[in-house]
């Protein structure tokens, strides 16, 4: 996922930040635990400061992009 997050993060310059949180080995529990997370790759889209899409698993560059899209 990390090569369609890179995509997206150019393509919405300005518009849109992606952060990477590493949440295996023990790393970043806390940010697991309190979104939830137990998959990875997990995906989640905050607008605003409030969650309003999780995805999880890995899925297409063009579906990652319409997803996006919504919140625009």
């Amino acid at each position: 996922m990390h090569p369609i997050i890179a995509d997206l993060a150019k393509a919405y310059v300005g518009k849109l930040r992606c952060l990477r949180v590493n949440t295996v080995q023990n790393q970043n529990q806390e940010v697991a635990m309190r979104y939830g997370i137990r998959s990875i790759p997990t995906i989640l889209i905050f607008k605003d400061g409030e969650r309003k899409e999780t995805v999880i698993h890995t899925i297409a560059n063009t579906a990652m992009a319409t997803t996006v899209d919504r919140f625009f």
